[in-house]
């Protein structure tokens, strides 16, 4: 299990240093301008895109686990706590560290701490592999070893420059006609901390042609693509020059699934989303997202979500009142 320890122990060593001690006030000005200005840019619960590709989302009580799908981002807390499970791996981060996702794969996540008072405050930056690529190439990266892979997510502690660069970007919701030319630049600097961190491995092999992350993200886009159909392996792995168990390591090392795991995921997600948006039967969804046998469509969809599927899509409606 992958976790970050959240409530680290505060360091002391800066009593006695003048300029330990203006860095960790300068630290807690931006995270404390961070709460503030994304507290007034999202007043009530929910998500909103006010800049194009930056997300921000608003949780004034915790909230048990949800299903999603992650996108190429960079995420990170004002204020709070979040919990991401891919596959068996949990990932936590809080306002002290800072979540990283490079390809589309269907997770949970729940959040740990929020209240009224201090509701849970989440920053999400998509990222664009072309823009990761071009600074790569701007600062000079080589190409990252071929065969590498490393897992889509990981949490990583969020360092004092990274932290500056995203209070920079958070400042230009106030001025949308300076963000049109400024947020590029800014996105830039943000992506270029995230190369020289500790997750810098991470994000380059998403962005290069090389390397077998780059063929699990083809894979997973043709999975995602044709979800609803017969899911045939030698196909997939012959298509991106892979032998089928050499696919399937590298799938699982990647995305923390098999293939017919992660097949499953999206099938399920995608019959819950049209049994609550379309008002259709269980029967029906079942049928629409590729499967033959609505008892077998029914076991798994309980297993996954804890519920039959009208019952879960009936109490997410009572929910959602």
């Amino acid at each position: 299990m992958n976790a970050a320890k959240l409530r680290e122990k505060p360091r002391l060593d800066f009593i006695n240093d003048p300029l330990a001690k203006r860095e960790a006030d300068r630290v807690q000005a931006n995270r404390d301008e961070l709460v503030e200005r994304i507290s007034q840019t999202i007043r009530h619960d929910g998500t909103i895109e006010p800049l194009k590709g930056l997300h921000l989302y608003r949780f004034s009580s915790p909230m048990q686990a949800c299903h999603a799908v992650s996108v190429p981002a960079f995420c990170m807390l004002a204020q709070g706590s979040k919990e991401v499970l891919l596959g068996n791996d949990c990932y936590q981060y809080d306002t002290a560290h800072y979540l990283l996702a490079t390809i589309e794969l269907p997770i949970m996540s729940q959040i740990l701490e929020a209240s009224e008072a201090q509701p849970c405050l989440n920053l999400c930056l998509e990222l664009d592999s072309t823009l990761v690529g071009s600074v790569m190439v701007e600062a000079g990266y080589p190409l990252v070893q071929k065969g590498a892979n490393v897992k889509a997510i990981n949490v990583s502690p969020l360092d004092a420059p990274l932290l500056d660069a995203v209070v920079r970007l958070v400042r230009l919701l106030d001025t949308p006609a300076e963000a049109r030319v400024l947020m590029p630049l800014v996105a830039r600097e943000i992506i270029y901390r995230l190369l020289i961190g500790t997750q810098g491995s991470r994000l380059r092999q998403i962005a290069v042609l090389g390397g077998y992350t780059h063929h699990i993200a083809e894979a997973v886009e043709r999975l995602r693509k044709d979800f609803d159909q017969p899911l045939r392996i030698e196909n997939i792995a012959r298509e991106i020059g892979m032998s089928v168990s050499g696919f399937h390591h590298h799938f699982k090392s990647v995305t923390a699934m098999s293939p017919l795991q992660f097949q499953k995921h999206l099938r399920l997600q995608e019959a819950r989303r049209l049994m609550l948006g379309e008002d259709i039967d269980a029967a029906s969804a079942a049928y629409r997202v590729g499967y033959d046998d609505a008892s077998h469509f029914n076991r798994e969809y309980k297993r996954l979500f804890g519920a039959p599927p009208m019952r879960d899509v009936q109490r997410l409606r009572e929910t959602a009142k």
